[in-house]
């Protein structure tokens, strides 16, 4: 396993490249309402990397991936594939951004709405938030991974929801996904030692049903089996000599 040790002036530049990830995602929100189609944030969301930031959207073509962001509907876990799909009133969208500039990556990801959420749906975000800070507050030097996946997987449970475990996080830097693999669920004290200059994205998928999902035929787009919701969201984390720096706080600092 080779987890890369960020200097001082790559982590300038992830600062850079979170920052503009982030940016992507506070510009999209008052796009996303009843009647929009998943394309058509895709487009937006384009435009707004290429030709605004004059960054690269990293998804693009990323092992065939064929869109720019990736949008996670309803029971989408995650790799929802935008395309002509409007979104109806209720609906829940994760929408995932990776963008590259100056070959680093920055990548995050949020929950939105489609006019007013259900209770559950709005539930299941709010735990998935949740669970997602918990995590992060766990990485500092000398903590393991174990302690970030423990600390979302009780925080999940408790409310009765599952943690998916097929995906997870991972090393980011100028590779897209570098090692380690970040399960969000585990056991304290276990699994790799935490080290400055790391830097790495937790983003814990939650379904409001069982854990078990499948992927579609498309070879991208993961879903519930159960056809429950599912909820997510992601930071870029830096590991700092006296904790973490998250590298993709929006404009609200969330």
């Amino acid at each position: 396993m080779t987890v890369t040790i960020k200097t001082a002036d790559e982590q300038d530049k992830m600062r850079i490249a979170g920052r503009l990830a982030a940016d992507v995602l506070d510009m999209i929100g008052d796009y996303v309402k009843p009647g929009v189609s998943t394309g058509e944030l895709d487009r937006i969301c384009h435009e707004y990397i290429t030709e605004v930031q004059g960054a690269i959207p990293a998804p693009l073509n990323y092992r065939g991936f064929p869109k720019s962001i990736c949008t996670s509907v309803n029971h989408v876990v995650c790799h929802g594939i935008p395309g002509d799909r409007r979104l109806k009133a209720g609906d829940a969208v994760n929408i995932d951004i990776t963008v590259i500039k100056d070959g680093f990556h920055g990548d995050t990801s949020r929950m939105f709405f489609a006019g007013k959420p259900g209770i559950q749906a709005q539930r299941l975000a709010e735990v998935a938030f949740e669970s997602m800070w918990l995590g992060i507050g766990e990485l500092a030097p000398g903590k393991h991974l174990g302690d970030v996946g423990a600390a979302i997987q009780h925080h999940v449970e408790k409310n009765r929801f599952s943690v998916v475990r097929e995906y997870c996080g991972h090393g980011i830097g100028r590779v897209f996904h570098e090692d380690p693999q970040v399960l969000h669920y585990g056991s304290p004290g276990t699994g790799m030692e935490l080290r400055a200059g790391m830097t790495l994205t937790v983003e814990p998928m939650v379904n409001a049903g069982k854990a078990a999902v499948k992927l579609l035929p498309d070879g991208w787009t993961v879903v519930t089996k159960d056809h429950s919701l599912s909820a997510q969201w992601e930071h870029t984390v830096l590991v700092t000599e006296t904790g973490h720096e998250v590298l993709t706080l929006g404009a609200d600092a969330r």
